[in-house]
């Protein structure tokens, strides 16, 4: 059982490492093969909410620190310089996702604001008294 649970275990990283589009090409052949698998495929993708953005960029980021870890090369100067680079990089690429966050909830929140500034106007909303 252990193998079994090890091999789904590895496919599920291998396709959230190819991204979206590796998981929707996996149900469509599933379907064409084997319909069970692939409304599998589109039971579990639906259930683990493995389509969101957020599912994918979190899950992905998380897994690139992983990815580029390297064995020791023997020299330590080049280890201790790509450990710093790597480390370095890692820390760009959060600092990146967390201004692309705080973009998009700058952009909701300015949104939000338009629209109870228009709901506030008297006759914008027919039947409906201002806030």
């Amino acid at each position: 059982m252990n193998t079994v649970s090890h091999w789904l275990t590895s496919g599920r990283d291998w396709l959230d490492a190819r991204g979206r589009a590796a998981w929707i090409v996996s149900m469509i052949l599933g379907f064409i093969f084997f319909w069970p698998a692939g409304l599998f495929l589109l039971a579990y993708m639906i259930w683990s909410n493995r389509m969101s953005r957020n599912f994918l960029s979190k899950n992905m980021s998380c897994r690139t620190s992983h990815r580029f870890h390297a064995p020791t090369t023997g020299n330590t100067a080049f280890d201790s310089y790509r450990d710093e680079t790597l480390k370095r990089l890692q820390d760009e690429q959060n600092a990146f996702h967390a201004f692309i966050e705080r973009l998009r909830e700058a952009k909701d929140k300015a949104e939000f604001d338009q629209f109870m500034d228009d709901r506030s106007k008297p006759g914008a909303v027919e039947g409906a008294e201002p806030a």
